[in-house]
């Protein structure tokens, strides 16, 4: 059990005796440490040169592992007898069929078993509540843990459960005066809050059903926190909204896993394949998800229908004759794709892109290729709509890139033109006129809210740099990749592996051109994977788009159209199982690192902020400051703000920008000016944020002499204020990390 400086003697209604974590030996009937890092003990233990693991056993003995998960006793033989890496093979061997057996189990029983959502998101509950001990923490705990945006799109989910009714709580969300104050704004179609709609929507049932039956749904203890703090009350159970919002977030992923397993598989035309997909997932995990540090954020909601629409889409290729049903689907999990994330037109853009090219090449039928494209742009106006006409779609590059494509498919050359002369007009004309189209209705529709994103481009590949652009580039992951993810790839032999796979779907594919759909599926995964490798090398973020898609391209080795050349069925398989045994090796490392990591959440500066607001400001005190923080102090004090961590919108961007002048170099008269004509009562000033500096170039002092050069070398405002506000403004709280300073009135004459 995880170790903790709290005291884990939790007492419901005054006493409670065992752990609450004991749930999961009475849920699985083995400890809570039987999950597969124990049952691949052997594999780490008997390598040479490790004896970080368990006392090596003799020759005779036998090391048991039983747990009623599965029902099968398996038995683990050391061989001691052999020596050197023939040992270590067997036993390496060993170790990754009974891994490959639990997670097949696991694919398998996601499709429907009773027990399979425990199960499936027991890997990544525990990673969070390993990470942050969630079950222990109070309720203003639990919100400050969700931190920068992921406190804001929670905080929308908490209106809507502490609401008179479902439908005032959906009413206050999109008539919001909080989240930008003093202007009144929809946030469902700012932000994408579909997600919380529905979970705020199923909780209120659930409670409201569990509530009418008397059925608990949550427990409650008193946590001593120690170190003189005083006890605070934390609850666990689906009851909890906290708990049951993670909760949700972590099955939906988990079901995902199901859908790799058999995208694995479909795609391979083998079961092994599919096992492969999901074996390379889990060795890769670090860099395939970030769902279990970070659940509120809007990629944990959106992915799981990128890989079913995927899925779909390779059926759709693979199949000759179209089926109406299969292009609704396609379009419905489109759909579910894009409302929970901004950015998922941006990954659209890459998949019509390489079916376009694929379509050029000569491999996907024009017929085919229109109506996928019919579908998009279908599934692009619904979303339009219920997006409540979110300008950012209709002027997105993906949208422009489905019309251009549109006129581009019927274009023909004359007959004595050359076909290499037709790829390469049709692929010039389509980005001529993409991006032609893109900037022509920006400007027809006034729109400039994704201005940033083209400012970020251009920064990567000239000097550029702007306030905003530096606000994205000097954070770690839009900045490019770094030399660590290829490495941690070749470790693991998933770059190997997809650069082999790549070469060979290049060469097969045009020995084998006449089989249309074999080489269709083949062209489109190679042209997608080159494509999230590029966005992935731009912006290291979207590596959670690339390392998925590798670890789908892995399924590829148990295909036998590919690796017919190897021989018959059986040596093709012991050739895959050796290569799984080799990535095993740096793959169960992995995992054991993220099952090692053990923390504790724990903020007591912020934490007595959020107290100091709540005790002594009006409710309707405006306040200001580090976007992050400003988060928090909505979610946990419902105190209006005038800016916040979502910074997709070009008026955002601009009240942020007079917020943040307070680091700059100006004068405090000027910056008290630019507080007062937002309305704001108070400002949140943190040092850190004057001092911070992730690499040369990047603190806020310097990111402002980029856009105030006439004040280069003045010291900054924000180290006057850390020393002495006045005259411009008045101290009223402060701690180690935060300073509350207290804006003056609109006087008359600024009115």
């Amino acid at each position: 059990h995880k170790t903790s400086t709290r005291n884990q003697s939790k007492h419901h209604s005054g006493s409670k005796g065992a752990d609450p974590r004991s749930r999961y030996e009475r849920l699985w009937g083995c400890s809570a440490h039987t999950p597969l890092h124990r049952l691949l003990a052997p594999l780490t233990s008997t390598l040479p040169g490790n004896h970080g693991g368990e006392k090596q056993k003799t020759d005779r003995e036998e090391s048991e592992v039983a747990c009623s998960l599965t029902g099968v006793k398996v038995i683990f033989l050391p061989f001691h007898s052999c020596s050197g890496w023939i040992s270590a093979l067997v036993s390496c061997s060993l170790s990754v069929t009974v891994f490959i057996t639990h997670t097949l189990l696991l694919c398998l029983l996601a499709l429907g078993s009773r027990i399979s959502p425990p199960v499936i998101r027991y890997h990544l509950s525990q990673l969070f509540e390993n990470d942050r001990h969630f079950s222990h923490l109070s309720n203003l705990e639990k919100e400050m843990a969700f931190r920068t945006e992921m406190g804001l799109y929670y905080s929308y989910y908490k209106t809507i459960i502490e609401a008179p009714s479902f439908l005032n709580g959906l009413h206050m969300v999109m008539n919001d005066n909080l989240t930008e104050y003093p202007l009144v704004i929809n946030t469902l179609k700012r932000f994408n809050l579909y997600p919380e709609v529905v979970l705020a929507s199923w909780y209120r049932m659930y409670t409201g059903v569990m509530g009418y039956f008397g059925i608990p749904t949550k427990m409650c203890w008193s946590i001593n926190r120690g170190e003189g703090l005083t006890p605070v009350d934390s609850c666990e159970g689906m009851g909890d909204p906290a708990y049951f919002y993670v909760a949700c977030v972590f099955l939906l992923n988990g079901l995902m896993m199901s859908l790799f397993c058999g995208y694995g598989a479909y795609l391979s035309g083998s079961r092994l394949g599919g096992i492969i997909t999901t074996l390379c997932f889990f060795f890769n995990h670090g860099e395939s998800t970030r769902v279990m540090w970070t659940p509120p954020l809007r990629e944990s909601f959106a992915y799981p229908f990128l890989v079913l629409q995927m899925l779909l889409l390779t059926y759709i290729l693979r199949t000759r004759n179209l089926s109406r049903t299969a292009m609704v689907a396609l379009g419905i999990s489109n759909l579910c794709f894009m409302l929970p994330w901004q950015f998922a037109q941006f990954v659209l853009l890459t998949q019509v892109a390489s079916l376009f090219a694929s379509y050029i090449l000569g491999y996907l039928a024009a017929a085919k290729m229109q109506s996928i494209l019919v579908t998009h742009m279908i599934t692009l106006g619904v979303c339009f709509i219920l997006m409540f006409g979110n300008s950012m779609l209709l002027t997105s590059f993906y949208a422009s890139s489905l019309v251009s494509i549109w006129f581009c498919v019927p274009v023909s050359l004359p007959m004595f033109a050359s076909f290499f002369l037709l790829q390469v007009m049709q692929g010039l004309a389509w980005v001529g006129s993409t991006v032609l189209l893109k900037f022509l209705l920006s400007t027809i529709l006034g729109a400039s809210d994704d201005a940033h994103i083209s400012g970020l481009i251009k920064s990567k590949f000239t000097s550029y740099n702007d306030f905003h652009t530096l606000m994205y580039t000097c954070a770690a992951e839009f900045d490019f990749m770094e030399l660590e993810t290829p490495l941690r790839y070749l470790k693991t032999l998933l770059l190997p592996i997809n650069v082999l796979l790549y070469f060979l779907c290049a060469f097969l594919s045009v020995l084998i051109r006449s089989v249309e759909h074999v080489c269709l599926q083949l062209v489109y995964h190679s042209l997608q994977l080159v494509a999230f490798a590029v966005l992935a090398i731009l912006i290291m973020r979207l590596k959670l788009f690339l390392t998925p898609h590798m670890c789908i391209m892995a399924s590829l080795i148990c295909s036998r159209q590919l690796f017919s050349w190897i021989g018959e069925k059986f040596k093709h398989q012991v050739t895959v199982v050796v290569i799984m045994a080799i990535m095993a090796v740096q793959g169960v490392a992995n995992l054991q690192a993220q099952w090692a990591i053990i923390g504790e959440f724990s903020n007591l500066p912020q934490e007595e902020l959020l107290d100091w607001i709540q005790d002594n400001t009006r409710p309707n005190a405006v306040f200001a400051g580090a976007m992050p923080t400003m988060a928090s102090v909505k979610l946990s004090t419902g105190r209006p703000i005038v800016n916040h961590p979502h910074y997709e919108d070009a008026g955002l961007r601009d009240r942020t920008k007079l917020v943040y002048s307070m680091y700059s170099r100006m004068s405090g008269e000027t910056v008290k000016k630019n507080l007062m004509k937002l309305g704001v009562d108070f400002f949140v000033l943190e040092d850190s944020w004057c001092t911070r500096r992730t690499r040369p170039g990047c603190s806020m002092p310097e990111i402002w002499d980029i856009e105030d050069p006439q004040n280069v070398g003045k010291i900054p405002l924000c180290t006057h204020m850390s020393r002495n506000s006045r005259p411009h403004f008045t101290t009223v709280f402060s701690n180690d990390i935060y300073k509350v300073l207290k804006v003056p009135k609109v006087t008359k004459d600024l009115r």
